[in-house]
């Protein structure tokens, strides 16, 4: 069972989750992954809130579904979720983090590395 925290939507951090799982490659591209229902008994869901991370998966590219077969990771996911993962925290994390480093009196120099 997944434990979730009340930051985000559960529907999201299933979403993190499975990208995290390509990311760190225990998720191939072009692999089959679980199914909606055996995500959901895993980390004890409804299935409809898996298939909502699902759907928001595939409308980014990330997986893609074949069907009568099931949800695959799509070509070049992995470098697809590094440059959202790289916008959101350009977006959200480090104005956040710039402004407390600047009350302590340190400063940040961030480069993008390929």
């Amino acid at each position: 069972m997944m434990q979730f925290t009340e930051e985000k939507p559960i529907w999201r951090q299933i979403y993190d989750l499975i990208a995290m799982r390509i990311l760190s490659g225990e998720w191939a591209e072009m692999e089959r992954i679980v199914s909606v229902r055996e995500m959901a008994a895993a980390v004890g869901v409804n299935p409809n809130t898996v298939m909502r991370s699902y759907e928001k998966l595939e409308a980014d590219g990330i997986i893609f579904n074949r069907r009568g077969i099931g949800f695959f990771v799509a070509e070049g996911a992995k470098d697809h979720i590094k440059q959202l993962e790289r916008k959101k925290f350009m977006d959200e994390e480090l104005p956040k983090l710039k402004e407390r480093l600047s009350h302590i009196g340190l400063t940040i120099d961030v480069r993008v590395k390929d």
